[in-house]
């Protein structure tokens, strides 16, 4: 398949579906498009149809573009990551993976403009964490959950504000920064660097204020970012991590057993922030973003020295926390459905702690004057009687 062929045919979805979030490509289904969460099938003209694994290996092919990375990766780990863009209309983040003998493919949509944080409508805790000078900070959540783009929109506040040098490390690079008060250098993993860890231990020598990881996968990765954190830089980073609490222990949990209490020492002292991040649906349509926000006080940092216990958790803490602009997701979620933007059900379906929750809605139905039990007509059966 020819370049312009494959431009075209993305073109047709994007006409289609402007607010497409991912396009999937696989042999046995025609082009799709998912949009809001919902996957759609997409009319091409000419028709293609469900598509032949011939096709769907045309267009794999035509986005790597003979770069034998790409090739090795697909053959080696059987996936493969890249960007593709189509002039003046949008980018994409591309992961092509082998499935049942054929190849298949999907493209993430990105923005074409970095976001800000006003305009994403993120926590005011965000431009705290811009003015933050050194230290470790975190954001988590599941694929697709919008870790980049808020990392995307803190890197701009930085950019905006300061006149620092700004060193990322994606895969692939994903929002295209210019220079702006800050100077911005955007490295990607397998065209500029081989490996996470590599790039992240060469970017000690590079002079930079604020290094951005694109994904922190691993020990050595997490080490070398403890210790750039350590040593005066701002490291931001993510993490596949459901909440915060569980980030702590996950970031635990990648050293040895004789390590773990100089870890704890460690991340105690270079963690600053932990956001992580869901994307509920919205009520008519879309998604609205939760978040969960913990952040390093002196509470957080004793649960990091020694651990969770009793009633002494993650959880509780962020809970109490809200003078520190912390929130749970149960509280985020409460928000969200007081102010309309979600359903109950979508509410209950994303909480961590659904009888926590549960109690928040009904204090908010009870402040509307809703119905808070479905259970009506009781009457009080009196017997009277020798």
């Amino acid at each position: 398949m020819l370049r312009a062929q494959l431009d075209h045919i993305v073109g047709q979805v994007l006409d289609f579906a402007p607010e497409t979030s991912d396009i999937f490509v696989v042999a046995g289904k025609p082009l799709q498009a998912e949009v809001h969460g919902v996957l759609q099938d997409v009319p091409l003209a000419p028709a293609l149809g469900p598509l032949a694994p011939f096709q769907t290996e045309s267009m794999a092919l035509c986005m790597m573009d003979r770069t034998p990375r790409l090739y090795a990766d697909l053959v080696r780990r059987g996936s493969c990551d890249l960007s593709y863009s189509l002039p003046g209309r949008a980018r994409f983040r591309v992961n092509i993976f082998s499935q049942r003998g054929s190849l298949s493919i999907v493209l993430r949509q990105l923005s074409m403009q970095v976001p800000s944080p006003a305009r994403l409508g993120l926590p005011a805790v965000f431009e705290e964490m811009a003015r933050e000078k050194f230290g470790l900070i975190l954001v988590t959540g599941a694929t697709g959950s919008g870790k980049s783009t808020s990392l995307a929109a803190l890197v701009d506040s930085i950019n905006e504000q300061f006149p620092v040098h700004i060193l990322t490390l994606e895969d692939p690079v994903e929002y295209v920064h210019e220079h702006k008060r800050g100077t911005v250098n955007q490295r990607e993993l397998g065209q500029d660097f081989d490996s996470f860890a590599s790039g992240l231990r060469a970017a000690l020598r590079q002079a930079p204020k604020v290094i951005l990881v694109g994904e922190i996968r691993d020990r050595e990765t997490m080490e070398i970012a403890m210790q750039a954190a350590e040593t005066g830089h701002l490291v931001l980073g993510t993490l596949h991590t459901a909440d915060t609490g569980q980030t702590v222990n996950r970031v635990i949990g990648m050293f040895d057993l004789n390590e773990e209490s100089l870890m704890r020492q460690r991340l105690s002292e270079t963690l600053k922030f932990v956001v992580s991040q869901r994307l509920p649906p919205r009520v008519g349509g879309g998604r609205v973003a939760a978040f969960e926000i913990m952040r390093n006080t002196l509470r957080v940092r004793e649960l990091i020295l020694n651990g969770e216990s009793g009633e002494k958790t993650f959880y509780n803490v962020v809970e109490q926390g809200d003078a520190y602009g912390m929130a749970t997701f149960d509280q985020c979620l409460a928000g969200l459905f007081r102010d309309g933007l979600v359903s109950e059900e979508t509410a209950m379906t994303y909480a961590s702690d659904r009888s926590n929750l549960m109690q928040r809605l009904d204090r908010i139905k009870t402040v509307r004057g809703d119905q808070v039990s479905e259970i009506t007509g009781l009457e009080i059966d009196l017997e009277y009687g020798a």
